[in-house]
């Protein structure tokens, strides 16, 4: 049962374009425009899933299916097994999206965490971002994202990327819904278009645009989380090793998504 009269679900995929396509980024939101209230809960993309194939994270099932309307049908599925319905629309994000979003934005003011350094000529990607609070360009800003790896990379892997994408996000939405970006709605709406794949019409993320500036959403309602978990691991039949995964923790999650989704 929805929670207040406009009460909508969003799952937002962020595919690692470099690195194959997998779906490394995945947000499900919730946004309650009657009372004015978001949140934003991250799926870690080791969340081990219930599949015919090797190595079962739930980053590789969009994917697997080949992606399309085909992909997110089989996505949605494994999604419903987690948290018990099926969102609403869904936003797939290729990342220079995001890069394209801050450059219309003027740039996104952001505390860097750490310094961060990594190459890897083969998927073109080379990071190099000094720790610090300044104003990111939307390349800085796609660097920050994707870090994960490297000699100083985070010592928990995706769930130390999960921390930072959230805190880059929340200072992005803060910036975004301030009142002065009324008059860019629509410039945002046209980079947005343009860069993902999306079931929101104009119309639609033009209407969430505007009450979420306009009917007054505030950071102090808007939250992000990180689906419950505990770390496992299986044995992989084409690695011959132990590769590790998430596993969601089942009563908090419940908690979780009576409460918030």
């Amino acid at each position: 049962e929805r929670k207040s009269q406009d009460y909508y679900t969003v799952l937002i995929l962020g595919r690692d374009t470099g690195g194959g396509g997998n779906t490394d980024t995945m947000l499900l939101a919730s946004y309650d425009v009657t009372n004015q209230k978001a949140t934003v809960m991250s799926i870690p993309r080791d969340t081990m899933v219930n599949v015919s194939w090797d190595i079962k994270k739930i980053n590789s099932v969009y994917n697997w299916y080949g992606g399309g309307d085909r992909g997110i049908q089989y996505l949605y599925k494994e999604i419903a097994q987690l948290v018990g319905f099926e969102p609403d629309y869904q936003v797939i994000v290729e990342w220079e999206a995001v890069g394209q979003i801050v450059d219309a934005m003027g740039g996104v003011w952001f505390d860097v965490p750490r310094d961060m350094y990594y190459s890897d000529p083969l998927q073109n990607l080379y990071i190099n971002q000094k720790a610090g609070y300044r104003l990111l360009t939307g390349d800085d800003a796609m660097q920050v994202l994707r870090f994960r790896d490297g000699a100083n990379g985070y010592k928990d892997g995706d769930l130390g990327r999960i921390k930072t994408q959230q805190a880059f996000l929340t200072a992005m939405v803060d910036q975004l819904l301030q009142i002065k970006n009324v008059t860019k709605i629509n410039q945002f709406i046209q980079v947005f278009q343009n860069n993902v794949e999306t079931d929101l019409s104009f119309q639609n993320i033009l209407w969430f645009a505007q009450q979420a500036i306009l009917g007054g959403l505030s950071m102090e309602n808007v939250e992000f989380v990180t689906m419950p978990n505990r770390t496992a691991s299986c044995w992989s039949r084409t690695y011959h090793n132990y590769q590790s995964y998430v596993v969601p923790s089942a009563n908090e999650l419940l908690e979780l998504v009576n409460t918030k989704l």
